[in-house]
């Protein structure tokens, strides 16, 4: 029914509903595509499919007090460090230190994916975090999560959050400087920091919704 619950759907999906599965899949696509799409290249449609294959088992075992977006990422972001340490034999607790830049597991970003130079910037500095603060702070801008359900996705107290944020942002600055080509859009970068990435974020859902299950 269009009324069920996420819950309710993968309950159902757990019990053989192959039908709740894909209603499952088509509701929360655009956030998991939007998830790996600037940590990962070529091997996004494998780890969609190793997500929503693990939400069914890990169901017994998830924190019912959470929202269903928050248990959904937080399986993504297992399936992604599982994904990093495989492809750079990686230590379980070094996966979230390296960079996607480091790793090389993306390419540069297009006109197509970023409409403007202050996207493309940040979408190469994102790229340039520690894996661990570029899924904080595209968990708070891009899925406006709180500080409590960001805390449950990546396993940590509230207060590391807000520490990372911090950490986050600063990063950023500092490699949106080194990254322009004018001073215009460094500026602009910068002192609208938010502003840009809110904005990355829409499109970057327009392009999810294009690319979408049918």
């Amino acid at each position: 029914m269009a009324d069920e619950t996420d819950f309710e759907l993968l309950a159902h999906w757990r019990g053989g509903d192959a039908a709740a599965g894909n209603r499952l899949l088509r509701r929360h696509f655009q956030t998991v595509h939007r998830f790996f799409r600037n940590k990962v290249d070529g091997d996004i449609d494998d780890l969609i499919q190793r997500t929503f294959l693990g939400l069914v088992e890990a169901l017994p075992r998830f924190q019912e007090r959470a929202q269903f977006k928050t248990f959904l990422l937080a399986v993504a972001r297992n399936h992604l460090l599982l994904f990093f340490r495989e492809r750079a034999r990686l230590k379980q607790r070094d996966a979230e230190d390296v960079s996607v830049h480091d790793l090389g597991v993306v390419d540069a970003p297009s006109g197509v994916i970023a409409l403007r130079e202050e996207q493309q910037l940040l979408l190469i500095a994102l790229r340039r975090l520690p894996l661990a603060l570029q899924i904080t702070v595209e968990l708070f801008y891009w899925e406006r999560m709180g500080i409590d359900d960001i805390g449950i996705v990546l396993e940590i107290p509230p207060g590391t959050v807000k520490s990372r944020l911090a950490r986050a942002r600063d990063n950023l600055k500092q490699t949106l400087q080194q990254l322009a080509s004018s001073p215009a859009a460094r500026a602009s970068s910068i002192q609208d920091l938010e502003q840009w990435a809110r904005s990355l974020r829409d499109v970057l859902e327009a392009l999810d919704a294009v690319e979408g299950p049918s």
